[in-house]
């Protein structure tokens, strides 16, 4: 559909593309990746024809057409919510006057066989074709059923976009995209203002999509799950991988070993070439092998090694001074601006050392907590404390308002920095990839990946023992986001982590905080414990109403059968096996928290207090997985029971 061809883009004689050519195909799903810099939203640009390139061309097949996110846009005041999604329709209703008109036209005309009557019914069909392939016939159930998967309640439809905040208005502008259908989707960075769950369905979207998909993520879950291709832009060059990206990493590895090996041969053989050269080269009996050596030398096809980027950051986070073992304790919290309601009853203790995850959809209270914990925000029911010594260092997810503009990045720091760290100031932003010239760059022309480092650096400037962390991967690059990982695990304070980065949370918390209508859950376990749990809870609702309804019907019909004792029987089954199933439910919520604690305690045996040597721990461990395995067995046998239980005669 869309061929790239020896494309160039160059600012003032630096080559950001050279020379670059791939093609995109029907069904591609094309992860664009590399560091922040590389040029990734600039070709983005220049394929949905926003900018042009230095040299270079982009060929397009006839029938193709474009949906284009940027990073940042723009959605009309003037309209509500639903009506502004409704918008993406505008062929749609362009065809529905015109198959009117066509049809109009139709229904006065009587010369059935003329050529101008037969190329109306063409028409017609054409019209009526296409109308059906943009979904005219369903608009209104996709524009609601793409609404409510990107996060939005059916209580917002009505809503004017006007209220909603920057990441909100990205997801109607995403809405609209996805509700157009074009042949290619170039999304740049579409994951950076969704929660999990519009992540998950987001996911699920794409992966069927008829169309190609070319988007630019740093979130790997998000890749691997959708993509089937990968382009790396590395230095100007792009290098093109016919597979998801945790596995275009490890053949971007292997490649460059050989390369490697390859070239050392090559050396150890010129070396050994160029040694016997100059060794015979002013012998006479040796003058044919020389010559023929100098042949072979310069016919030689040099192996080269792909050049490589190895800037990367340098973070540390200071040595956690002491504090108590409650960090933070709250009892009854909760948060209410006016008469919006945010969450309530809120209990949460952390302990010195923990690191947690908060995650839910936007809205839901995550960071007006994360506030609450640092003391910006009082919350307007219940009570909190830090504990003892406590100090807290926060990065806040709306850095653009926390930093000035008009500062330059060395300013930002200089201002809050105090003592003898004022002179490593250089030492710290070189290790935030802020070099030369770059540290007298005002704040407001850096990037967003730029602000990120910045806004890091500066919350790392003074020691503290509780580090709250909003979001502090947006922007962030792979490699960046790895290190910033290594450097929150080795971190020995205390962390309040909120991120919808699956991968990222990965192996770094040990609960998960769950914001949902109003109310805050606690999860023991890593983020991967928590979705599967969260998927079977879906599952098991889903299952359960389903067979209610069901039930409920097959009562409806048969009523005028049964007898009254046999209705009797009938409703005393259903509560009976709806009763066991909530039972065993509960007892596979136990069986799974205190199988997170025992791999927990597994992951960290000194530091619980665990003695392997006995083999006790270990019994006791399988014997809890067998239990646990035992009640899922109960659970389906009882849930097919409850389906099965309409034999009513």
């Amino acid at each position: 559909m869309i061929s790239v061809d020896n494309l160039t883009v160059s600012f003032g004689g630096f080559d950001l593309l050279k020379d670059i050519s791939f093609p995109i195909n029907d069904r591609d799903r094309i992860g664009l990746v590399g560091k922040n810099g590389a040029g990734k939203s600039t070709l983005l640009k220049i394929l949905c024809g926003l900018q042009q390139p230095s040299s270079g061309s982009i060929a397009k097949s006839s029938d193709c057409t474009i949906g284009y996110l940027p990073q940042t846009m723009k959605v009309t005041d003037s309209t509500t919510l639903f009506d502004e999604a409704a918008t993406a329709f505008t062929e749609v209703i362009k065809l529905e006057k015109l198959m009117a008109d066509y049809g109009a036209q139709l229904a006065d005309r009587t010369d059935f066989e003329s050529e101008s009557y037969l190329k109306l019914i063409h028409d017609l069909t054409v019209a009526t074709d296409r109308y059906h392939f943009l979904g005219g016939d369903t608009r209104n159930a996709d524009i609601e059923k793409t609404l409510l998967g990107l996060g939005f309640e059916r209580s917002d439809f009505t809503r004017a976009t006007s209220e909603f905040s920057g990441g909100w208005r990205m997801r109607i502008e995403l809405s609209k995209i996805l509700l157009q259908r074009p042949s290619v989707l170039l999304l740049d960075e579409p994951t950076n203002h969704l929660d999990i769950e519009s992540i998950q369905w987001l996911e699920e979207y794409l992966k069927d999509y008829y169309g190609a998909v070319v988007l630019i993520s740093h979130d790997r879950a998000f890749l691997d799950n959708v993509t089937n291709r990968t382009v790396e832009l590395l230095l100007g060059r792009a290098y093109d991988y016919k597979v998801p990206y945790s596995k275009y990493v490890e053949l971007r590895a292997e490649r460059r070993n050989q390369q490697r090996a390859a070239f050392e041969n090559q050396q150890k053989m010129i070396e050994k070439t160029e040694d016997f050269i100059e060794k015979f080269r002013y012998k006479p009996t040796k003058s044919n092998q020389v010559q023929a050596r100098i042949k072979q030398l310069e016919k030689l096809d040099r192996v080269e090694i792909d050049e490589e980027d190895l800037s990367t950051l340098n973070i540390k986070f200071p040595p956690a001074p002491r504090s108590g073992q409650i960090v933070f304790e709250s009892k009854g919290v909760g948060m209410s601006f006016g008469h919006k309601h945010v969450f309530s009853d809120t209990d949460i203790v952390l302990t010195k050392g923990e690191k947690i995850a908060l995650v839910g959809k936007n809205g839901e209270g995550k960071t007006t907590f994360s506030r609450i914990i640092t003391g910006e925000l009082m919350p307007t029911e219940g009570e909190f404390k830090l504990g003892h010594n406590v100090s807290i260092g926060y990065y806040a997810q709306n850095q653009d308002d926390l930093m000035d503009g008009d500062f330059t990045v060395f300013d930002t720091l200089d201002r809050v920095a105090v003592g003898d760290i004022r002179t490593k100031l250089r030492d710290i932003l070189g290790a935030f990839l802020f070099r030369g010239e770059d540290v007298d760059k005002k704040v407001k022309v850096l990037s967003g990946g730029e602000r990120s480092r910045l806004a890091m650096a500066r919350m790392m400037l003074s020691p503290c023992n509780l580090l709250v962390l909003d979001e502090p991967t947006n922007h962030m690059d792979m490699r960046s986001k790895d290190i910033l990982k290594e450097a929150v695990k080795a971190y020995d304070g205390t962390v309040v982590l909120v991120s919808h980065d699956r991968e990222f949370l990965d192996g770094l918390v040990s609960k998960v905080y769950e914001f949902h209508n109003g109310r805050v859950r606690e999860y023991i376990g890593g983020i991967y414990d928590f979705l599967a749990r969260k998927k079977l809870a879906s599952m098991q609702q889903l299952e359960i109403r389903r067979v209610e309804e069901k039930v409920s019907q097959q009562t409806k019909n048969q009523d005028s059968k049964l007898s009254y004792q046999e209705k009797r029987d009938y409703d005393r089954k259903i509560r009976k096996l709806t009763n066991e199933i909530q039972r065993v439910e509960n007892e596979i919520e136990v069986s799974e928290e205190k199988l997170a604690q025992m791999n927990e305690q597994l992951s960290d045996p000194e530091k619980y207090g665990i003695d392997l040597s006995d083999g006790k721990f270990y019994e006791s461990y399988e014997l809890t997985k067998r239990e646990n395995t035992r009640l899922m067995v109960e659970w389906e046998r009882l849930t097919e029971e409850l389906e099965q239980a309409k034999n009513i005669n």
